[in-house]
This record gives C-alpha cells, structure tokens and sequence, in this order.
C-alpha cells in the first residue's frame, strides 16, 4: 500500500464512521470533557479533519483548504 491509498483509505473510513459515531449527540454531548485536561469530541473531530486537510494537501502538492477558502479567518 503505498501513501495515496493510505490517505484514501484513512479518509474514506472517517467519512463513513465519524458521521455514525456523533449521530444524535447534543451540542452539550459534542462539547463535555471528562477533566480539564482533555479536550472535547467536537474538538478532536476539528483536529482529525485539519490533520486530514493538511496531509492530503502535502501529498497532492496544494494549498490547504483552511487558507485557501479562508477557514483560518473565521
């Protein structure tokens, strides 16, 4: 398996799994923590697709979405 069928695969089963997993959680469940320390589910969900957007850019040679579309300014 070589990095692009990786990153396909990596992406494909987030896109699939992620939207099953947080269905029928409140905006209070997305946001709880279980100490101070951690961070919340909705967090780690932004954290895993800007990781996702950064290494898909890097491996296709473009500019992120998160600056190209002006994600970083919101």
């Amino acid at each position: 398996m070589d990095i692009a069928e990786l990153l396909s695969d990596s992406i494909g089963r987030v896109g699939e799994q992620v939207p099953q997993v947080v269905a029928g959680l409140d905006v209070d469940q997305l946001a709880w923590r279980p100490d101070e320390a951690s961070n919340s589910i909705a967090w780690l969900l932004w954290h895993l697709t800007r990781i996702e957007d950064d290494h898909v850019a890097a491996v296709a040679g473009s500019e992120q979405v998160w600056t190209s579309q002006g994600w970083h300014e919101r």
